[in-house]
């Protein structure tokens, strides 16, 4: 009987004695629900601003750790959320730095500008959870001048190797002081300028998140860190120098690259170039590609009272859209164009706007890699970054946006002006003029 029972069929229901062997088929029944997945918990960083903080570097670090994934939250340590940038940009911040006191971060990142930096210093709630962040070998860092102004002050940079803005390197101990573009020394990591704040943001996107996802980041950027710019190309030589200070154009909208936007005019208006920042929407306040509100100057239908010497576009998908259904904006570009007074682009701008209005026919332009299959009539290719053909000034992505603003500057003032603007902004420009 004992034999016969070995010899039941498997679909029978009755106990066998347990023995090791069954004990071992029952360990690994396939049937048996797998462990539950846990999801992997979001790098979180703040980004804190003040007034007069560098809206390049600020933005910067915000749009590239928000590409990686990061919940990045701007904080104000204002007493409002809307903050004026050292060149003028207003930005609202996501939250006051009195809601960030007992929250925990992977990062905390501070911009630096002037008097940015020192409105940072003096936040004790900042330098609260920034000592925290030290005291807990969790990753900080600076960039600009806030190495030097807020940090070195609070104690946070002794025995490590740093660099800053060079027009603060002697508030720094020499011993310790070096001069690379972004310095890693623990978990603490400084930079130099707005010309640094991309490879300072993908450094810390590589701390967090590996090499392998900083370099897809830098890809989406058409950015390269190896110190190689993109070639610059020009046709049909034109004058663009005026007798008055020139008047330049920044329609915004509702998913336009923040990057893009501010930079420009930062930028530009380190010039000295009158800028103006029109909504396109019916509200001043937009919400950029990457959740940065920016306020602009005034609405599009204002802006249009006025004539301007550069009408200029940012990118981004979903803004550049929404630019291309503004019947006032198509309207101020095709008078531009008949008036023969220049205008240009980033971007996926070119296949958004310029291209669908038809104001690329006929002329040669950049574009990012993903769009310039759908731009036929726009014939750079390879490492060209920016293109000037005439009246028309195009940059092929995010990552050549100084770039195509120092073109600009160039075209506008000569090579010594954008090269002084340049190095303010500690951004390496060729000492010779591109052609």
């Amino acid at each position: 009987m004992a034999s016969a029972a070995l010899l039941l069929p498997s679909h029978c229901t009755c106990r066998m004695p347990k023995t090791r062997r069954s004990t071992r088929r029952s360990r690994s029944n396939p049937q048996q629900p797998p462990p539950p997945f846990v999801t992997p918990k979001r790098k979180k960083v703040l980004v804190p601003i003040g007034l007069g903080t560098e809206e390049v570097e600020a933005v910067t670090m915000v749009d590239i750790l928000r590409r990686a994934g990061a919940a990045v939250t701007m904080a104000s340590v204002e007493e409002q959320l809307q903050i004026e940038g050292s060149n003028g940009v207003r930005l609202i911040a996501d939250a006051s730095i009195s809601s960030c006191v007992d929250e925990s971060f992977d990062l905390v990142a501070l911009p630096g500008g002037m008097p940015g930096s020192v409105r940072l210093r003096d936040c004790n709630i900042l330098q609260k959870i920034t000592s925290k962040q030290a005291d807990e070998k969790r990753l900080y860092g600076a960039i600009c001048a806030a190495p030097a102004v807020v940090l070195e002050p609070w104690g946070l940079l002794k025995r490590k190797q740093m660099t800053c803005h060079p027009a603060f390197m002697h508030k720094l101990p020499t011993f310790w002081a070096v001069t690379s573009n972004v310095q890693v020394a623990g978990e603490v990591t400084t930079s130099r300028g707005p010309g640094t704040a991309i490879e300072f943001a993908l450094s810390f996107v590589e701390q967090m998140f590996g090499k392998e996802n900083a370099e897809e980041v830098e890809q989406t950027l058409a950015f390269h860190r190896n110190g190689i710019h993109p070639l610059q190309e020009e046709y049909n030589l034109m004058e663009w120098t005026f007798n008055h200070t020139p008047r330049v154009l920044i329609p915004i909208a509702d998913g336009s690259e923040e990057m893009e936007a501010v930079m420009m005019i930062d930028v530009l208006r380190r010039a000295k170039v009158n800028v103006v920042v029109a909504s396109v929407e019916k509200y001043m306040e937009v919400v950029a590609s990457r959740n940065v509100k920016i306020v602009a100057d005034m609405l599009i239908s204002d802006a249009a009272k006025s004539t301007y010497d550069l009408i200029l576009l940012p990118g981004g998908a979903k803004g550049a859209e929404r630019l291309h259904k503004s019947s006032i904006l198509k309207k101020l570009l095709n008078e531009q164009l008949l008036a023969g007074r220049a205008y240009g682009e980033t971007c996926s701008a070119s296949d958004g706007v310029l291209h669908r209005h038809g104001l690329l026919e006929g002329k040669k332009a950049a574009s990012h890699r993903s769009l310039s299959a759908n731009i036929t009539d726009a014939s750079a290719k390879g490492g060209v970054g920016v293109v000037i053909d005439g009246k028309l000034i195009t940059s092929r992505g995010t990552g050549a946006t100084m770039d195509l603003a120092l073109a600009i500057v160039s075209k506008l003032f000569g090579h010594a002006r954008a090269r002084s603007v340049a190095a303010g902004l500690v951004f390496e420009y060729p000492k010779a003029k591109m052609s």
